[in-house]
């Protein structure tokens, strides 16, 4: 790379393009690690509905992978989940999920525009 290109690439995200390619090889060997992991713990079935939650329901769908692994990774698992026990695992994360959001109700906005109406 030139002088320029440094500069530009410096000034845009700090980093070389070396760099962010190792970055990227990085991400990618994660991302199979993980796959591999998955493959390993979950049958076929299993696989295919966690896919279809990362497609509708990506957080959600993150939680349960890195659970997934985490278990796998502690010796909980000790034989391939099937999809049944893995809707055990989804309905118990639903759950927790559940129980951690709220909705905040602001009473003071709701109170001025009531008396904008009495105008």
């Amino acid at each position: 790379m030139g002088l320029w290109e440094n500069f530009v690439c410096e000034a845009l995200g700090g980093q070389d393009g070396s760099s962010q390619q190792k970055a990227a090889e990085e991400r990618k060997q994660i991302e199979e690690m993980k796959h591999n992991i998955l493959t390993q713990v979950l049958t076929q079935e299993a696989r295919a509905r966690l896919n279809t939650l990362m497609i509708g329901k990506p957080e959600k769908g993150q939680i349960v992978e890195n659970m997934l692994i985490q278990m796998a990774r502690s010796g909980q698992l000790m034989e391939k989940l099937d999809e049944q026990q893995l809707i055990s695992i989804l309905e118990k994360v639903s759950k927790q999920m559940q129980k951690t959001s709220t909705v905040k109700f602001d009473r003071r906005r709701a109170a001025l525009d009531d008396s904008d109406e009495d105008l």
